[in-house]
């Protein structure tokens, strides 16, 4: 191919190109447009320009205006949750501190404790909650001669890795009835 094949083809595509660009895409816009404040302003009676003269004839108290750029900090607040964030993490605020939601086990079968013990510590961890009450009886009306829902909850926590320190509370909550767990 000589250089004037390569010109001119060269030229045409120049030239179908231009045509191809959508002369449309201009803004229809007028230069001057009034912005959505300046409608606003010229709606409600007055000149958007009178509108920033008062605004900036209103004295502002430094303080406010540094407040408001800077922001504050709260320090007792950040005291207050680092102090909550420390108890709960200590074993002994957690052993001694009332269980924050509970399950009745008694008159289900091994399966139906199982998941239902599955979703109610799902329900807990999302919650947040750090400690639970499983009641699950004593087995003293389990068919047979050895209690069922009591080790069975006993190897549930074991096996969930969501749980940790478990126990049994007073007589007063369950006794060896139920088993209080803290989640990790």
């Amino acid at each position: 191919m000589d250089m004037d094949a390569l010109m001119m083809r060269y030229a045409d595509m120049q030239r179908n190109a231009a045509v191809r660009k959508n002369p449309s895409q201009k803004s229809h816009k007028r230069a001057n447009a009034p912005t959505a404040e300046e409608k606003e302003a010229a709606r409600q009676g007055y000149s958007y320009e009178q509108q920033m003269e008062a605004d900036n004839k209103r004295r502002a108290n430094p303080m406010e205006i540094w407040l408001n750029r800077y922001g504050t900090v709260d320090k007792d607040k950040i005291q207050d949750e680092a102090e909550e964030n420390e108890k709960l993490h200590s074993i002994s605020y957690l052993r001694q501190m009332r269980p924050e939601d509970r399950i009745d086990l008694h008159q289900m079968t091994r399966d139906e404790a199982w998941s239902a013990l599955e979703s109610f510590v799902a329900a807990s961890v999302r919650r947040g909650y750090k400690k639970l009450l499983i009641i699950h009886g004593k087995g003293e009306h389990s068919h047979g001669s050895d209690p069922v829902l009591g080790p069975m909850v006993k190897s549930f926590i074991e096996q969930d890795k969501r749980l940790g320190l478990s126990g049994h509370p007073d007589r007063n909550h369950g006794g060896n009835g139920a088993t209080w767990v803290i989640v990790r």
